[in-house]
């Protein structure tokens, strides 16, 4: 079947591929996405902000190329099987639904599967002429003029320095299964999931990218953090931060998607910004952990920290900071085991929604801040959430318990005592904040951390990530410890939950503030030591002058 001219372009294709789906017409934005899947590079990456409809526009791509050859072999792949077979189902209801596409249906004899199916006309071959594969699966052996990467990179299979490496390494694949043609392309569709992103990467393979951001940015922005990839559409001095899809994005929503996602979330997935790991914004850095089995009740009187490759863990503890990042063993040990100067747990109380109840214990000895169990739990102010809390300040032989008041007039707390009174008969403190939140963790974590004075039992590390896969993935790394605290900056929103992160900034605070006082109190006895001493001195002169007794007598 002769082409019509007007349908040899993409975009016109588009146009009509909406209006069978009932859609609005397609936005001046997606027609620009559209563009560059049609014209674009033989090795390319497609990275727009989550929700503009790029992988609707794929599907109708692969329709569109099938439409203009029906011998070509096309191979989709996603983070998952599921997510894959989505793809090519959607991509053959089009086929099925579009009159002008009647030639393409499959016939009896031909593949028609979700999985794999085949176009009208299609020439026999082992290939068909669209096959749904999971990133995961088994690539080798298929073939393929055109392979499709549609979101290969999500929160599950992103997560740590490992599971990136693994990553990298499976879409290598790609090389080896695409045919050795001028007309053969590799198309990438994503949105970056992490500061470390698969998308960066892969560009040093001689991948190019087009971006398209949810908001304008500026020319000199578009150079110094995007490396001048940004499509020239969403370039623009005079509407910095005005929206890119106006027809379907509101600045209004824009603006509360980013109180919703906080600032460091918006940067990354609205505006595909991964170049975020930078020592200004983000100022608490694993690195500065010491990593090592905390004893319940005696420490070393000394840590020694330092930053050498053989100090560094290995993947048995997961890792989901930025690249670069590692966690680090002590470098030695110095004096005697002895007991703690004391052991605090803070808790913060579940606010709202999908909050958790958090806790940390921290212990104290010599300067030198000791976590030996830190997590979250969810169940609210559940007699099971409030036993479990009083158990772990029990096995934890903990001096206070501190909790943070957050609503309710302190009713966590009055809950609490009773539970407590009953299992674990502690002092019990109830906690007020003004400071901005962000700011207040930052400021009260990051000399402790820069200091090397932060010391972290690698369980708990194992236990924070654990305790994190029960929830959607997408939503996962939010919740963990060690997520929130390297992504924490001063701005507020800069992350959509902090709570894990919150209490062990709180019981850090504690003993910061004891230190403090020690401290004080420590310059006031010196001070009355060097008064005594120059009493003394002016007494001993005084009566050896006289030639009396050489103190005073009152």
């Amino acid at each position: 079947m002769e082409v019509p001219p007007q349908l040899k372009d993409f975009k016109n294709f588009l146009f009509l591929a909406w209006k069978q789906l009932n859609l609005p017409a397609p936005t001046p934005l997606q027609y620009d996405i559209a563009d560059y899947m049609q014209h674009g590079d033989k090795r390319a990456i497609v990275q727009a902000f989550r929700g503009c409809g790029k992988s609707w526009i794929c599907s109708a791509y692969v329709v569109h190329q099938l439409l203009m050859d029906q011998s070509l072999n096309i191979l989709v792949v996603s983070a998952s099987k599921t997510r894959s077979d989505d793809f090519s189902t959607f991509t053959l209801r089009l086929i099925h639904e579009m009159e002008i596409l009647h030639h393409l249906r499959p016939t009896d004899n031909q593949r028609q599967s979700k999985i794999s199916f085949d176009v009208g006309g299609a020439p026999a071959s082992h290939a068909p002429s669209v096959k749904s594969l999971g990133i995961t699966s088994q690539l080798t052996g298929s073939r393929a003029d055109i392979i499709v990467l549609d979101d290969v990179e999500v929160a599950n299979n992103s997560a740590t320095q490992m599971m990136r490496e693994k990553l990298s390494e499976a879409v290598r694949e790609v090389d080896a299964i695409l045919k050795p043609l001028d007309s053969s392309r590799v198309l990438f569709l994503g949105t970056p999931q992490t500061e470390d992103s698969l998308y960066s990467k892969i560009q040093e393979r001689g991948y190019k990218t087009k971006i398209w951001p949810a908001c304008h940015v500026t020319p000199a922005e578009n150079d110094k953090t995007y490396n001048g990839n940004i499509a020239p559409m969403c370039v623009s001095e005079k509407d910095k931060g005005r929206s890119t899809e106006p027809l379907r994005f509101s600045d209004i929503d824009l603006a509360e998607r980013k109180v919703s996602y906080g600032s460091a979330g918006f940067a990354l997935q609205f505006q595909l910004d991964s170049t975020l790991a930078d020592v200004d914004r983000f100022p608490l850095k694993i690195s500065d952990l010491i990593v090592t089995t905390v004893d319940r009740d005696l420490a070393p009187e000394k840590y020694v920290w330092a930053r050498s490759p053989d100090l560094e863990w290995d993947s048995s503890i997961p890792n989901v900071a930025f690249a670069g990042e590692r966690y680090h063993r002590p470098f030695k040990t110095l004096g005697d085991m002895v007991e703690y100067s004391g052991s605090v747990l803070a808790i913060d109380p579940a606010g709202r929604g999908t909050d958790e109840t958090s806790y940390a214990v921290v212990k104290m000895l010599n300067g030198v801040l000791y976590v030996p169990a830190a997590g979250g739990l969810q169940g609210g102010y559940s007699e099971e959430v409030l036993e479990k809390l009083c158990h772990i300040a029990k096995d934890h032989k903990v001096n206070y318990v501190l909790s943070e008041q957050n609503f309710g007039g302190g009713m966590f707390t009055e809950l609490l005592k009773p539970v407590l009174t009953r299992i674990y008969p502690v002092t019990l403190e109830e906690v007020r904040h003004s400071q901005q939140k962000e700011k207040r963790i930052v400021d009260t974590l990051e000399p402790v951390m820069s200091g090397h004075r932060l010391v972290i039992d690698p369980q708990v590390i194992q236990d924070d990530y654990k305790t994190v896969q029960h929830y959607p993935h997408e939503k996962q790394l939010q919740y963990s410890l060690f997520y929130q605290m390297s992504r924490m900056t001063r701005e507020r929103g800069a992350i959509r939950h902090d709570d894990r992160l919150d209490s062990l900034a709180m019981g850090v605070a504690y003993w910061v503030e004891q230190m403090a006082q020690d401290a004080n109190i420590k310059m006031a006895e010196r001070k009355v030591e060097l008064l005594d001493a120059e009493l003394q001195k002016f007494q001993d002169s005084y009566y050896k002058n006289k030639g009396g007794a050489s103190a005073l007598t009152w």
